[in-house]
């Protein structure tokens, strides 16, 4: 099913005659148009073109406010399950000579990201004389991963780029 749009009803149906439901799905057969419309007025129900394409068109007899509420809930339907399979990025920095309180809070966002089916891009900043001591960038990637093992998996290893080691945690996939 398409937009509400794409849908022509009553009057709007340009066919000479169409394949005719009835409200309870039951096929009638091809039918002149105006007899269609007469039906569905009969049962108070408006005569809509569901497969404008086929030869002749296909047309069902029902409730189009009914029919538009229902096709309204499966767009929000389809788009909440969208959202909820976008996987975000989540940026953590730190500095490669990070307070011990600090390094936790940073874990403890990290697990919450993580735990939320988000990936972590983590990056470490190197400054001034602290490049030339990329080991110690290395270790505490190595910490970081360490510590969060049971939760994600290393997607992109730690390397260094400029004053920045970068790597990527992926939550864990269910087996």
């Amino acid at each position: 099913m398409g937009k509400l749009k794409d849908y022509r009803i009553n009057r709007q149906i340009r066919a000479k005659e169409c394949r005719l439901i009835d409200e309870n799905g039951q096929q009638i057969g091809i039918v002149p148009l105006e007899e269609a419309l007469k039906i569905a007025e009969e049962k108070g129900l408006d005569l809509v073109e569901i497969a404008p394409q086929a030869k002749p068109p296909v047309c069902k007899i029902m409730d189009y406010g009914k029919f538009k509420y229902e096709l309204k809930k499966k767009e929000r339907e389809a788009r909440k399950k969208q959202r909820e399979h976008q996987i975000e990025v989540k940026d953590i920095r730190m500095k490669v000579r990070i307070d011990e309180h600090d390094l936790q809070v940073k874990l403890k966002h990290m697990k919450e990201f993580l735990q939320d089916g988000d990936k972590v891009k983590v990056w470490i900043r190197f400054r001034g004389r602290e490049n030339i001591y990329p080991e110690l960038g290395k270790k505490l990637a190595e910490r970081i991963i360490n510590e969060l093992q049971d939760l994600a998996e290393v997607e992109v290893k730690p390397k260094k780029e400029g004053n920045f080691m970068i790597f990527v945690l992926a939550p864990k996939r269910k087996k």
